[in-house]
């Protein structure tokens, strides 16, 4: 399979395995991408997900243009090519456990999508970002230009967007695109991975479902962000960390 899971403790590896097309997606590419990425957030020792490339090289050139250039002309397939990719990018930007893009090499079109819905992003000084529809006279989706606009702002999202140009890894830094810029993104991708995983999930996940709730529009809280809140006084996590801190000792969370 050209995209797939692997597990490292408490870190799931989502990795896409096709380097001799670019890491290009093709249409059951999309379709698997959703049921990996569940199986993830369906196992309770998964704390983090990484997603990157299996091999050193371009992360995602987006979408298979001899597939796309194909189907594209078929309503039918149309449809279900728009569907698997908003699934993709949809669950992907609201999915329960962090989830952090490692990027060596080009991260274009549908990859840069992939890479904008991740909650992070560690970037190698070789990497190029670019979404590209502009380029072929199509129009991105309101989710994912949303998701670029929350990351850089509306006028640098049209700036990408009307150009179509490729930026270098330090101008996507300079703009929020990416936050870290490292020579080795997956063992920099690990590393942070492995301090959110020693941090307490509840607070974690918690703070990741109120910061989608910012993105999403909402401005102050409701009774489930303030029932989130009181919760967490009576959870164990809360008194794991107050022990350890009058132990001085190195919380566990469980």
């Amino acid at each position: 399979m050209s995209v797939r899971l692997e597990k490292q403790g408490t870190v799931a590896h989502l990795l896409i395995d096709r380097a001799e097309k670019r890491n290009a997606f093709t249409q059951a590419m999309w379709e698997a991408f959703p049921e990996l990425l569940a199986d993830a957030m369906d196992d309770t020792a998964i704390k983090v997900v990484i997603l990157r490339s299996a091999a050193a090289g371009p992360f995602c050139a987006g979408a298979d243009i001899v597939e796309f250039g194909a189907g594209a002309l078929d309503p039918d397939w149309r449809v279900r090519n728009q569907a698997a990719i908003r699934r993709a990018q949809h669950e992907l930007a609201r999915a329960e456990k962090p989830v952090i893009a490692a990027i060596d090499g080009d991260c274009v079109g549908g990859g840069c999508g992939l890479a904008i819905a991740c909650d992070l992003r560690v970037a190698s000084p070789r990497a190029r970002f670019g979404i590209t529809p502009a380029k072929l006279g199509l129009v991105y989706s309101l989710h994912d230009t949303k998701l670029l606009v929350d990351l850089v702002g509306p006028a640098q999202a049209k700036r990408i967007l009307f150009t179509a140009q490729l930026l270098p890894a330090e101008e996507a830094q300079r703009i929020g695109l990416i936050e870290i810029i490292d020579e080795d993104p997956v063992a920099a991708a690990t590393a942070l991975a492995d301090t959110i995983a020693a941090a307490s999930s509840h607070s974690v996940r918690n703070t990741k479902k109120i910061v989608r709730r910012i993105l999403d529009g909402q401005a102050d809280d409701d009774d489930q962000t303030h029932a989130l809140f009181a919760a967490a006084f009576t959870g164990a996590d809360f008194a794991e960390g107050v022990s350890a801190f009058l132990e001085k000792r190195k919380a566990v969370f469980q």
